[in-house]
Parts: structure tokens; sequence; C-alpha cells
């Protein structure tokens, strides 16, 4: 497996550099922008007093957070049409921002964040693979300066923050488990998987299908370890930035 390299020189079981700037939207609670190679993703997070309709229906307690995503038109080779001009959310955009949204949902105390609504916008910048992925791991940076924003406002006592959050594609190229694929390895693809951890090493979920493919239970094995390496790394380079 180490004498493999792949088109970028990375190991199998090697991240791309993982990158972050914190602050990139000034008028949001906490912002970055995530960069795994060439994928950048701008992630923010906005504060509403207020919790949906069908919470105060239900007469439901504490807040809530829900996450949007999308792809601006200048991020792949060809231009991406805006969802708007087609009169409909696409339905991978739909996909991916209800991933976002549970990835965090499961990481926070939404009795103790009140009545509030956090509003987690993820943004590709540029696409080259991994945009769900890399949104979620930078999306929980974003997070956390938030609830470092509110605390510092007296808003609560302690962070409704449970615990931390990252993600990682992992897929089968050429019968080779890798780790973190770009656009060229994952269009090429046999089997192709996102995996979503906890800091305390629980899944959140899997996501994984064959492209024309099947895939055995050593292989899913394999990829799940070579996702569970990503994140603990992941995980570490999130410290730097909270």
């Amino acid at each position: 497996m180490k004498a493999f390299l792949r088109y970028d020189r990375r190991q199998p079981d090697e991240l791309r550099p993982f990158r972050i700037q914190k602050n990139i939207a000034p008028n949001a609670a906490g912002s970055v922008l995530v960069s795994t190679g060439n994928t950048q993703v701008i992630c923010a997070v906005s504060i509403e007093s207020n919790v949906p309709r069908w919470m105060k229906e239900q007469k439901m307690s504490g807040g809530w957070l829900t996450a949007e995503y999308s792809m601006l038109p200048y991020s792949t080779g060809d231009r991406k049409p805006r969802d708007i001009s087609r009169g409909k959310l696409d339905g991978r955009s739909q996909e991916i921002q209800r991933l976002i949204g549970r990835s965090l949902r499961a990481i926070i105390d939404l009795e103790k964040l009140g009545q509030r609504t956090l509003w987690v916008d993820c943004d590709v910048l540029q696409a080259d693979g991994g945009t769900r992925t890399a949104a979620i791991t930078g999306a929980y940076i974003a997070l956390e300066l938030a609830m470092q924003q509110l605390m510092k406002e007296k808003a609560f006592a302690e962070s409704p923050i449970r615990d931390s959050v990252a993600a990682v594609s992992v897929g089968i190229v050429e019968r080779r488990p890798l780790l973190d694929l770009s656009y060229i390895e994952d269009k090429d693809a046999s089997v192709d998987m996102n995996v979503v951890k906890t800091g305390s090493g629980r899944f959140i979920e899997v996501q994984g299908s064959g492209e024309e493919a099947t895939f055995s239970p050593k292989e899913m094995s394999s990829m799940l370890r070579l996702a569970g390496k990503g994140i603990v790394q992941l995980l570490k380079a999130q410290k730097k930035y909270i």
C-alpha cells in the first residue's frame, strides 16, 4: 500500500493539505474558509432570536440548527447555474445540506441553545471533490466561533456544543482503498463513501455506494479504517482554530 503513490504524490492513507482562514465573513457570528486541497468552502453561522414555526406549533422547547449548501456558479470548470434560476433546489444540494444539518445537530444541545435558530451557510468557492465533508469539518469550527461569541455576550454560562465533528471521503479506485478523494479520483471510483464522526469516536453518518460495482465487507472495513485515521487528523487540526 505504501509503495503506491497517487497522481498528486499522496499516499493512499494521506489527507490533502487542510487549511482554515477564520472570520472570512465579518457579519456572521462565526465563519471560516476551509480548504482541503483545491476544494474551498465558506462556512458561516448566523444567529436568529427565534425558532421555526413548526417548533412553536408543536410547543417544543429549545432551539434549532439548520444548514444551507450551494455551489457558486464559478466553483466548477463549467458554470453551474444557480438554483434560483431553475426555480427549485437541486436534489444533490438538498441532500448535502440535510447531511450538514444532521451532523451538527448531533453534537449540540438544542435545549441549552434556548429560543434561537442557528443558520449554517456553506458556499462552495471551488470544487475538487469532498465538498460536503469539507463543509461539515469547516462548519463545526464556524459553529464553535459563533458559540464563543454568544458566551462573550453572556447568552449562556457554558457552550451548548457537546462534542466535535469532522468528516472525510474514502473510496476504491483501481481496486485500492483511498482516503480523501479529489475530483479526478472520485469520478473514477468504483466505490464512494462519506464518513462523519464525532471527537469521541462515534459515527453520525456513513454514506457508501458502489458505482456500477459492489464492495466486500473487507473493503468496507478498509475504507472505515482509512476514514477513521483521516478524521482523527482533522479533529486534531480543528483544535488549532478554536
